[in-house]
């Protein structure tokens, strides 16, 4: 019996379509959703998230692609998606899906907001790793192994038009583009500008620092949060605060969440404005969501952010203000 290693996924840093031009670069759709290994075998399907939990539970339609390989052991890479009406990649669409367990809610969502798992990469097959070979070979491999399914494909990739796919990938509601060069191995846990990934717009992973009430139609609920990135030293930035994005169900949610992470300080390693932090709770930094925004200030702070949903697939420490051009003279990581 095969049994296959445990394995972290490549991560890409943050680029522009200038630093992908020139020959060898095969460029991939980049999918709104949440980054999965797939682990088969036996017949049977493992799913684990970026952080390394185990996902399974919550996308039982993934299930049958335990049979899609053809009898063959396999850790496959992708991403899960959910698609809006307009069959566009929907992060929103994902939301409920990411965070419930419970057997009955879970096969209702599966009916009723069903995901995709578009796979892009295969690191081992039966007994070997493949992870030492290049891209193109992984890539026939994987094209070889998994047979696209009910709710599983592989989508198609393109070689030396980043230009000419990232124009589609605006024009048809997607994120963005990822380029991954043809002769690079997999590196497990490492992010490397072997794959770059250039975006239609541009988000940032935080930790929630804390809220402030709403008024109006918000009363009794949260008006906006307080953000957070961890910078190069380990000391917890303030970047900004949002209250846009927001649907009341999704209030209630983190109302929920945060209460019982209250605690009398703030836990930036920084001073925060003050009138942000007037009549602020604060909350102990363990809840990891992200933001879509227009721009950062000079002094690192977000401007127009826009909640997209909660992270529970990241660890706060991966909240970095190296993701966020122009803080502390960094250019973006993603």
């Amino acid at each position: 019996m095969v049994r296959l290693p445990s394995y972290s996924p490549m991560l890409a840093q943050l680029g522009t379509l200038t630093s992908v031009q020139g020959d060898g670069w095969a460029v991939e759709m980049k999918w709104d959703g949440v980054r999965a290994l797939a682990y088969v075998e036996d017949g049977a399907v493992r799913l684990m998230s970026r952080n390394n939990k185990d996902i399974t539970a919550a996308y039982p339609e993934l299930r049958l692609m335990g049979g899609a390989t053809g009898g063959h052991a396999a850790v496959i890479d992708g991403e899960i998606v959910a698609f809006d009406e307009a069959g566009r990649p929907s992060f929103e669409a994902l939301q409920p899906r990411m965070h419930q367990r419970h057997p009955a809610a879970v096969a209702e969502l599966a009916r009723t907001a069903p995901v995709t798992f578009m796979a892009f990469d295969l690191l081992h097959l039966d007994g070997a790793s493949v992870i030492a070979r290049p891209y193109t070979e992984r890539r026939e491999l994987l094209e070889g192994t998994l047979t696209p399914g009910y709710r599983w494909e592989v989508p198609v990739w393109f070689a030396d038009h980043a230009s000419r796919a990232f124009d589609s990938s605006r024009q048809l509601g997607l994120e963005g583009v990822v380029c991954k060069r043809m002769g690079s191995p997999y590196r497990p846990g490492r992010r490397t500008g072997e794959w770059t990934k250039v975006k239609n717009v541009s988000t940032v992973e935080v930790v929630i620092g804390g809220w402030k009430p709403g008024g109006g139609r918000r009363s009794g609920m949260i008006g906006s949060l307080l953000l957070g990135a961890y910078d190069p030293g380990g000391r917890l930035r303030y970047v900004g605060h949002v209250g846009t994005g927001f649907t009341e169900a999704v209030l209630r949610d983190l109302g929920e969440r945060l209460a019982p992470l209250e605690r009398p300080d703030p836990p930036f390693d920084e001073a925060v404005p003050r009138e942000h932090a007037r009549d602020t709770h604060w909350v102990t930094p363990v809840v990891v969501g992200e933001v879509q925004y227009a721009e950062v200030t000079g002094d690192g702070r977000l401007r127009h952010p826009s909640w997209r949903g909660l992270r529970p697939d990241r660890e706060p420490a991966e909240a970095r203000t190296e993701q966020l051009p122009h803080r502390d003279g960094d250019a973006a990581a993603g």
